[in-house]
């Protein structure tokens, strides 16, 4: 059986006081008992929600980092330092950071880096509209897979986020949903055997409290990466309950 997670994505969003509401709130809203809860602030905020979330069961994530040790590259921010700020997890190839350029192998090396400095890489994947109207989603995604698998991990997690459904207001429908999910799986089945069960590929794409207890009811969803709705306590918990 494997373990649901909720992961709260916050992007460029927030301010002190208003992270300070937030994680209160979710401290004593969310039970981490039988799901993984997971949130990832915007990197200055880092330290600070380590913090507020100590004790609670509550998971620290990066949304990013470098594929580099550190060393003289301005602006980015190593895996290491985020271990050393509390971090176990990173979002890595996140479907707006593929669109600002990057590229499946990068992805994949900072998947090795963070490995090695002791995260466990939540690993984005998805199409965008054009490319499912083309019929194409499949290939996309398993390519983008394809670039991951070699050095997957017993710890890693996939996170389907169709780009067309994310922070549009459009949701895949829990159908559309399971039927990528059950092509990374079978996927993951021939590439990683051993694996392939056990890993746990999470949906993102507009996912609210609304729509969650559905999609989380498929076979192979085995819970969220939640953009918008994890910037509202209520809304967030709401999730967290639903994929319990």
């Amino acid at each position: 059986m494997r373990r649901s997670i909720v992961a709260g994505n916050w992007k460029m969003h927030g301010s002190r006081s208003m992270i300070e509401d937030l994680v209160k709130s979710l401290a004593t809203s969310v039970n981490t008992d039988t799901c993984d809860v997971i949130v990832s602030p915007p990197f200055p905020y880092l330290s600070l929600v380590q913090q507020l979330t100590a004790g609670t069961g509550i998971g620290l994530a990066g949304q990013n980092c470098s594929e580099h040790a550190q060393g003289a590259h301005t602006g980015e921010v190593a895996a290491d330092m985020l271990v050393d700020l509390g971090c176990e997890w990173v979002i890595l190839g996140h479907s707006e950071r593929r669109q600002a350029g990057e590229t499946d192998a990068q992805v994949a090396a900072k998947a090795a880096t963070a490995r090695s400095a002791g995260l466990k890489p939540i690993l984005c994947v998805g199409e965008s509209l054009a490319q499912r109207q083309s019929g194409d989603a499949v290939a996309v995604v398993t390519a983008q897979l394809a670039a991951l698998v070699e050095d997957l991990s017993a710890g890693d997690v996939i996170a389907y986020e169709p780009v067309w459904a994310i922070g549009t207001g459009e949701t895949a429908t829990p159908e559309q949903a399971q039927e990528m999910h059950s092509e990374i799986r079978a996927f993951l089945v021939e590439q990683q055997p051993t694996l392939a069960q056990q890993t746990r590929i999470l949906y993102g794409g507009s996912v609210k409290a609304d729509n969650a207890a559905e999609l989380f009811a498929a076979a192979d969803i085995d819970g969220g990466l939640v953009g918008g709705a994890s910037l509202k306590a209520d809304g967030f918990s709401a999730i967290v309950g639903a994929a319990q």
